[in-house]
């Protein structure tokens, strides 16, 4: 293995231990003000910027993973016209 490669699988091993502290830190009960929705969106979008060029699958599923947990939650409000609970 070249030293480019060694290095490549030492990037996708930090790529994996980070997504794996972000991933704690995404729960709703870590991110309950808006700062700290802010924060990880920022922390998201930097780990997505970095994982970019990994061609390892476990990056590539956490980056996922965690491009999820920042996506607003739906919830259905009305359902012709009558609203839900």
């Amino acid at each position: 293995m070249g030293k480019f490669a060694t290095i490549d699988v030492a990037l996708d091993e930090m790529l994996v231990n980070l997504a794996a502290i972000v991933l704690r830190l995404s729960k709703p009960d870590v991110t309950c003000t808006p700062e700290a929705r802010h924060a990880l969106a920022q922390s998201v979008h930097q780990y997505a910027v970095c994982a970019a060029r990994s061609t390892d699958p476990r990056v590539q599923e956490l980056k996922s993973q965690l491009e999820e947990t920042v996506k607003p939650s739906l919830r259905i409000v009305a359902i012709d016209g009558v609203k839900v609970s």
